[in-house]
């Protein structure tokens, strides 16, 4: 048997006579062989599924250094190495040490952070059932699931999850639960005849995934691994475009702009240097100190590790991030797509109403007892029922056990129900009814119980019971119990009609001439916590779609009320939707309430698709195998975490450890909270290139002293940007964070308003109180004007110290205007944020370090401060501070002047 062969039976294993299909797979109904099943494991290999292919760790590792950042710094340390060579002892050997040694560690941050966000998701991997039992020499064994081979006869029993897709020989009342795979809620009855040109569909196939409901049934095993129509979903999902989050995109850009400024600016200085006599090797070492200063070593480990601490809040509120940029990216959702059932509801049915004698009772309404019918009425909902006991409740089907669940809490447990079953016609997504035939007393008489879809069973009655006894039923009576449906239907509730008759022989020959008993409404009830969420995403500006594979009706229901359409509305089917071309879809989508109903998985993709086109933001939601295109295509995909597959996990960026749409909710504010954040923290790291960039410049042009060294400035980007920034990373989200519309994709993190605010404002103030304490520390030690200072005198070294403890003290002033945007200092208080205030303990710390350590004075070259040098910047710090809150002032005033430029 060829592997060319077995794919060409994998498309018509449900619809060959099945003597040719054994044949042709070289099977036998009592098993393989060992000497066969070695064959065909060394032809075709194990039954693994592919989740994932694995990248080597070094070449992970690798792909940490790619980066525009890692590159310049490269460069910068090859330059100092350059330098080194020509003139030694110079000290350049230790910026190129230092810089590499930025790059290992910020390579090493990084490809750390992703290594424990892929561990957290490893226990997802194994989506096939550890053991299985097959036939093998007659003779029936207990293997792992990895070892069965083509050909082996696989034996199902209840709560067994298929491992291979197989073709039935045998079933007795065999139902197999498909969601997994084709999104279908219901449990779905297996049979020896195929039903469906699409083997997906057919009924005489068990496939890969899914999950034995109730009965048993032996099956021949067609298609084992990546070659299942599970594997082909996981083969679909890999093909599939990983969509690049908006994160990614602004830092990449962000990355390019100052990258380009930094190479511009040092070669610019370069040959201005050379050619205003400099001399090369100090006019390199200028230029690597202009590269090195407008280069934000810390910006990547600092946006990594707010992304990660920002995962970490979300986990604690049940959303687990395996991918740590989609922690922003649900900030600039624009529309999510949502499931119904688990997400929006409590995926709890349980019965809600009863109708007898044309009244409606609630479930809790203890009159019913006193009702003519309801012992009628509660043994059908009894015996023609096939969930049965276990320690914890009920198990089988959602529905039986919801009414058995109900029956027990009026009567007590039923231990015997089924003794008296004498058959059943199961129910299924055709008949849409289940009837059972029970013997009622010693003599001879049957009953056939029977429940269904309320129309189906009305058209099986030809009375109905009403008042304690039976009476013809008319039209009139038939749009009453019609109409009864109608109005639990549309308060959301899935209902069931119930009727019997008595038959004097144990067989049913006829489906017809039953009584009508009475209805039963059941509802899986929405959340309550969603209502809220849903009004907070309306506020937010984000549009809300429900996609379901349950019934318009239903859908439209629940929606309504949780608040999700308000209006109209619009519901669209499955089947409209399949006829609908590309622009017609896309107008649809602009409607803003919309619903979806008795879609597919492979729909799902197409709205998601449509909207991307749309230039959206998508979120979408998903459990089941088929979801995991949709899930790994959209921006973000959001996959539940009690109800979900694991390859819908895999496929996912985001998992709801509750299924609970509000999560996706607060998770959503958190997503806008980071954006913001990083910006504020990018604000605060790029501020002090300024003081940094102008005394390289200043040496150039003006042939001022030289203020700063390139180590001080390592120091600072390392030693006093990093946990401050930190702490902005973590600041509260702002009052209005989800009373605004979602961030326009056209916003940039590097704006024109955040260069002149960073660029343009503070910074230079940051730059003026260090030339100012600079010159003020040297003009008072007696230096004037063109007189030549050596790196080693104590008054240059003083100077140098001088305007670094200004940028220091500057700079706390900044990562307090940082923490917010908009509000009043005043009214976040300037204590809440304590890792801000560590961050500036940090800061003072490391001031304290190099200025007034010997050793660190030795490395640094710098020199103790006397407490009036000290204080000699502190004028523009307070100048920041209030020129800040001025600014905020205005802003909260929508002063238009403010708003345009001064707005970062």
């Amino acid at each position: 048997m060829q592997q060319k062969t077995i794919k060409q039976l994998l498309v018509n294993a449900h619809n060959i006579p099945l003597d040719e299909l054994l044949e042709q797979l070289g099977a036998r109904e009592n098993g393989l062989t060992s000497g066969d099943v070695n064959q065909r494991r060394a032809q075709f290999g194990a039954n693994v599924l592919v989740v994932k292919k694995s990248k080597p760790e070094m070449f992970k590792f690798l792909l940490q250094f790619k980066n525009y950042f890692a590159v310049l710094l490269l460069i910068g340390s090859l330059l100092a190495f350059l330098a080194e060579n020509i003139d030694p002892a110079q000290g350049n050997i230790y910026i190129a040490y230092a810089l590499l040694s930025v790059v290992f560690l910020n390579a090493t941050f990084t490809y750390l952070q992703e290594r424990h966000n892929e561990h957290i998701m490893e226990s997802f991997q194994d989506m096939l059932p550890q053991m299985v039992n097959v036939l093998r020499d007659n003779k029936t064994v207990n293997i792992k699931a990895v070892d069965v081979v083509v050909g082996d006869i696989l034996l199902l029993d209840e709560g067994d999850r298929v491992c291979a897709d197989a073709r039935l020989l045998e079933h007795n009342q065999l139902k197999v639960d498909m969601s997994s795979l084709t999104g279908e809620s219901e449990p779905q009855l297996r049979d020896l005849q195929p039903s469906d040109k699409n083997l997906l569909k057919s009924r005489n196939m068990v496939l890969s995934g899914t999950l034995v409901q109730s009965g048993n049934g032996k099956a021949v095993i067609c298609a084992t691994g990546m070659n299942t129509q599970f594997g082909q979903v996981i083969k679909l999902t890999k093909e599939t475009e990983q969509t690049e989050t908006p994160i990614r995109k602004e830092l990449r850009h962000f990355i390019r702009i100052i990258g380009l400024i930094a190479i511009v600016l040092g070669v610019s200085f370069f040959l201005i240097s050379v050619a205003m006599g400099k001399g090369q090797i100090a006019s390199l070492i200028f230029a690597i100190g202009i590269i090195v200063a407008n280069v934000p070593e810390g910006l990547l480990p600092t946006v990594t590790l707010s992304l990660s601490m920002a995962s970490q809040r979300m986990a604690k509120k049940n959303a687990l991030i395996k991918s740590l940029e989609s922690v922003e990216t649900l900030g600039s959702t624009t529309v999510i797509c949502t499931d119904k059932t688990g997400t929006l509801t409590q995926n709890k049915i349980s019965v809600s109403c009863v109708v007898l004698n044309n009244q409606i009772f609630s479930s809790q309404d203890r009159n019913i007892l006193a009702q003519a019918g309801h012992h009628q009425l509660f043994e059908i909902m009894t015996l023609c029922n096939n969930a049965h006991m276990i320690n914890i409740g009920y198990s089988g089907d959602p529905t039986e056990v919801a009414l058995l669940s109900y029956i027990e809490g009026l009567f007590g447990r039923e231990t015997d129900r089924l003794d008296n079953r004498i058959s059943e016609l199961p129910f299924d997504s055709v008949t849409k009814r289940m009837i059972t035939i029970n013997k009622i007393d010693q003599q001879s008489n049957y009953r056939a119980l029977l429940k269904g879809a309320p129309e189906t069973v009305l058209a099986k009655c030809s009375l109905y019971f009403d008042s304690g006894e039976s009476k013809p039923l008319t039209d009139s009576s038939r749009l009453t119990i019609l109409n009864n449906f109608k109005k639990l239907a549309l308060r959301g509730e899935r209902v069931l009609a119930f009727a019997s008759k008595t038959i004097s022989t144990p067989e049913l020959n006829n489906e017809t001439e039953f009584v009508f008993i009475g209805l039963v409404g059941m509802i899986d009830p929405a959340r309550p916590e969603v209502p809220d969420a849903i009004k907070r995403c309306h506020d937010a500006g984000i549009k809300l779609i429900m996609i379901t594979g349950d019934y318009g009706i239903t859908a439209d229901a629940i929606a309504r009320q949780i608040g999700l359409i308000k209006g109209e509305g619009c519901i669209i089917i499955g089947d409209e939707l399949s006829q609908m071309s590309a622009n017609e879809l896309s107008t649809l989508l602009s409607k803003p309430e919309i619903i979806f109903a008795r879609t597919s998985p492979e729909q799902k993709l197409q709205i998601v698709n449509a909207l991307q086109q749309q230039g959206e933001v998508v979120c979408v939601t998903g459990d089941g195998v088929n979801d995991a295109p949709a899930l790994k295509n959209a921006d973000i995909g959001v996959a539940m975490g009690i109800t979900g597959t694991d390859v819908a996990k895999e496929a996912s960026n985001m998992v709801l450890m509750d299924d609970n749409f509000a999560t996706i909710v607060s998770a959503v504010e958190e997503g806008r909270t980071i954006f913001e954040n990083i910006k504020k923290f990018i604000a605060y790291i790029l501020t002090s290139n300024v003081p940094e960039i102008l005394p390289f410049i200043a040496y150039v042009v003006l042939d001022f002293p030289l203020a700063l060294t390139i180590v001080l400035i390592l120091a600072i980007d390392l030693g006093t940007d990093v946990i401050p920034a930190l702490g902005l990373g973590t600041e509260r989200s702002e009052s209005d964070v989800m009373k605004r519309p979602p961030r326009p994709r056209a916003e940039r993190l590097l704006s024109r308003n955040m260069l002149i605010m960073s660029y343009g404002i503070v910074g230079m103030l940051q730059a003026f109180a260090g030339f100012f304490s600079f010159f003020v520390v040297l003009l008072n030690g007696g230096w004037q004007w063109g007189e030549a200072l050596a790196n080693n005198d104590i008054l240059y070294r003083t100077a140098v110290t001088a305007f670094f403890a200004s940028i220091i003290i500057c700079q706390i002033a900044d990562v307090i205007i940082c923490r917010t945007r908009r509000q009043s200092l005043f009214t976040v208080g300037f204590l809440s944020n304590r890792l801000v205030l560590l961050g500036i303990a940090s800061e003072l710390s490391l001031l304290a370090l190099i200025s007034y350590h010997p050793v660190a004075n030795e490395f640094f070259a710098t020199q103790p401060l006397q407490v009036w040098q000290l204080l000699l910047s502190v004028p523009f710090a307070i100048l920041i501070i209030l020129g800040d809150e001025i600014r905020r002032y205005f802003v909260r005033r929508e002063n238009s002047f403010v708003l345009k430029w001064l707005t970062w």
